[in-house]
């Protein structure tokens, strides 16, 4: 799974260069979530403006990479494009996450924490 990492203003923004977060790249997604932000910054960043597809698994990958962290991250989410956003609305993940429209209202919106 390639996922690129930078920090900017104590922000991990972790890009996912993937068109897919599915059943065959689940484990690797949570093995590089962990290598990509565990050491790093608390608030974290996940740019999906790539993914076009996120199946139930890719999904659980997600939820999984954000438990693995612990309490000490938190895992916001960024450029969902439209079907992303719908499997996320349609399981309520929206409630657990939060979804920023696009990268620069993320960047520009600091979460209280």
């Amino acid at each position: 799974m390639d996922l690129h990492s930078a920090v900017e203003n104590d922000t991990n923004i972790i890009t996912v260069n993937a068109n897919r977060i599915d059943a065959g790249v689940a484990i690797q997604f949570k093995d590089a979530m962990r290598a990509s932000a565990i050491d790093g910054p608390a608030r974290v960043i996940l740019d999906m403006s790539q993914v076009a597809f996120v199946d139930s698994s890719g999904l659980g990958a997600i939820v999984a990479a954000m438990k693995q962290l612990g309490g000490g991250h938190n895992i916001e989410l960024a450029a969902l494009t439209p079907d992303v956003d719908k499997v996320f609305r349609l399981t309520r993940m929206d409630s657990i996450f939060v979804i920023h429209t696009d990268m620069e209202q993320a960047t520009s919106t600091r979460q209280a924490g």
